[in-house]
């Protein structure tokens, strides 16, 4: 378990102090996947050094465990981050190390007997689907085979924690699907809390929990998948699920921008918003999908114009969707 606690990072002294992370907190259960959000300059690789103690927070607390490792030094700093593994963007081998040489680095900065390497190193890059591949050179691996060899590598000591930092940037999105179903294994697995740090929403959507998402070193909203998704006034669920061309309604009627609200609408809630209303309720765009096991949508939808707004807000929010009208093009003004 993670369990970050008001941590702020600042560079620089007095006027010229730079904040980079301002009052952060989030926490991530065991076995949980937890995402870390943000435009880049938001504070999310900062986060994640603050997170490991590569970087010290300037104050907070970060606990891993129940164990504040903000108070740790020396040898007990070092003995707590054995509990952690970290996977960096491009995977970060040593060229000059094979695929299982490079698994086995930190078993050997921690004195582990060369017979525990092998077998550590064996079962790992069985576990990433790699075990042909033991005596390869990063540059005769793909990028993906060098993501996995990297994943192996962060959990070489079994950590409790894992950190991925833009672990799947680059990547095409075959290969992408492939990391992140291993992420899953990995989490269900060995119980893993795993923080994800990435700007590509389509990873959040398929692989987190939670997510978090950052600001200019700010959390500025944060929940789990679903119920940020079933947030008619989340502007994260507009990135997770972005708005689609819709062509325009017809005369007379207006557009109404809708989010399912509730987890457990209807498969056939437009016949009933329909016959609520009396009046056809016509398509104009929607994605519609499963996460994390709830049914989440955004749609555009028109509306007769003479229905009044209170009573069309009623009718949908009896079938578990909100929604807002987005403008109308009445007879009036076409004739015009």
């Amino acid at each position: 378990m993670i369990e970050v606690n008001a941590v702020s990072k600042s560079y620089g002294a007095g006027t010229a102090a730079v904040t980079v992370l301002d009052r952060v907190s989030l926490t991530v259960e065991r076995g949980e996947i937890a995402a870390v959000v943000g435009p880049s300059g938001a504070g999310k690789s900062t986060l994640s050094h603050c997170i490991n103690l590569l970087v010290t927070p300037t104050s907070g607390q970060i606990l891993v465990g129940g164990e504040d490792l903000t108070q740790l030094t020396g040898a007990a700093l070092r003995t707590a981050r054995r509990s952690m593994g970290t996977v960096f963007q491009g995977s970060s081998l040593l060229r000059r190390r094979t695929a299982a040489q490079n698994i086995a680095l930190p078993l050997e900065y921690f004195g582990v007997t060369r017979a525990g390497q092998r077998a550590r190193v064996e079962e790992l890059l069985d576990m990433v689907g790699l075990a042909d591949r033991a005596d390869a050179y990063p540059s005769e691996l793909s990028g993906g085979q060098r993501q996995r060899i990297g994943i192996a590598r962060a959990l070489a000591l079994r950590p409790s924690v894992l950190l991925a930092d833009e672990a799947t940037s680059g990547l095409d999105p075959t290969t992408t699907a492939s990391i992140l179903a291993l992420f899953k294994r990995i989490r269900d697995e060995f119980d893993l809390s795993i923080v994800l740090i990435t700007h590509e929403m389509d990873v959040v959507r398929e692989t987190a929990d939670t997510v978090v998402r950052l600001e200019r070193g700010r959390v500025v909203e944060s929940g789990s998948i679903a119920s940020v998704l079933t947030n008619p006034k989340s502007g994260l669920a507009r990135e997770l699920i972005p708005d689609r061309a819709h062509q325009e309604p017809a005369e007379g009627e207006t557009a109404w921008e809708l989010v399912y609200s509730s987890g457990t609408v209807a498969t056939d809630w437009l016949l009933s918003v329909s016959d609520a209303l009396r009046t056809r309720v016509g398509l104009l765009a929607a994605t519609v999908e499963q996460v994390d096991g709830t049914t989440v949508g955004r749609l555009v939808v028109a509306i007769d114009s003479a229905v009044s707004p209170e009573t069309v807000a009623d009718a949908l929010a009896a079938a578990g969707v909100s929604g807002s009208p987005l403008g109308s093009r009445s007879r009036e003004r076409s004739a015009a």
